[in-house]
């Protein structure tokens, strides 16, 4: 990790209106939490349906894509990439960097609300909270991965990643039970299953499958990334 281009790359992203969009699903979600225990709606199934409808399968991905998309995108999109790859820094070094800065903002954006609006809503009660924490977070890396890599391949990163988040894993997952094998949100969810008690917290992945694939494409995302940088040219990318 090179501390000079996570210190830019925070400052870039935490600087921006990014940062109203990373604040205001996290918001929404803690806000939701309350009003269900104002109403007198926490219990344990409304804290699943919680955490799965919104937490994993929508605040984490668009939060995944603003992320992993804006570490690098933006600075592709605008020229100023040249500028750092000008630099004498490994271009795997970058691609790692700018990885963390986009993970650690998931685990802070994404990760610690998640457990907040759960404790809100049944405090640790069988595991939920911290199950669906961990489920958020290992699934964050790999949206992070996953988008940085399409943020440095095309300059249509954020469309393919909402065609992905929205289209694929929502609509696609949601009907059609095979195609959830090959999503991160149940990748997630089979994460928060396995830490969690709950009866009602099922999933269609088994954990043998989920951690493999997370490993997969959160190291090959990376890697990947970091090897189409090195083909980067100083003059621009296709």
């Amino acid at each position: 990790m090179n501390t000079v281009v996570a210190g830019i790359t925070y400052r870039a992203l935490l600087g921006r209106r990014r940062i109203i969009l990373l604040l205001l699903l996290p918001l929404v979600l803690i806000g939701l939490a309350v009003l269900l225990r104002l109403v007198g709606s926490a219990d344990q199934r409304s804290a699943v349906l919680l955490m799965q409808n919104f937490a994993i399968n929508t605040m984490l991905p668009l939060l995944g894509l603003i992320a992993g998309t804006g570490v690098i995108a933006p600075e592709i999109d605008d020229g100023t990439i040249i500028h750092l790859l000008s630099k004498p820094i490994s271009r795997p070094v970058i691609a790692q960097t700018k990885f963390l800065v986009a993970a650690s903002l998931l685990a802070v954006f994404a990760a610690v609300p998640t457990y907040v609006a759960a404790w809100l809503l049944v405090s640790n009660e069988d595991g939920i909270a911290p199950g669906f924490a961990l489920g958020v977070l290992v699934a964050g890396f790999a949206y992070a991965a996953v988008f940085l890599l399409l943020g440095v391949v095309t300059r249509h990163a954020v469309t393919i990643g909402i065609v992905y988040a929205l289209v694929w894993e929502s609509v696609v997952g949601g009907f059609v039970p095979g195609a959830r094998k090959f999503s991160i949100q149940y990748w997630g969810q089979s994460i928060a299953d396995q830490i969690s008690d709950s009866a009602f917290l099922t999933t269609n992945v088994s954990l043998s499958f989920a951690i493999p694939a997370l490993i997969v494409v959160t190291l090959g995302g990376v890697l990947w990334a970091g090897h189409r940088l090195r083909a980067f040219a100083l003059t621009g990318d296709e």
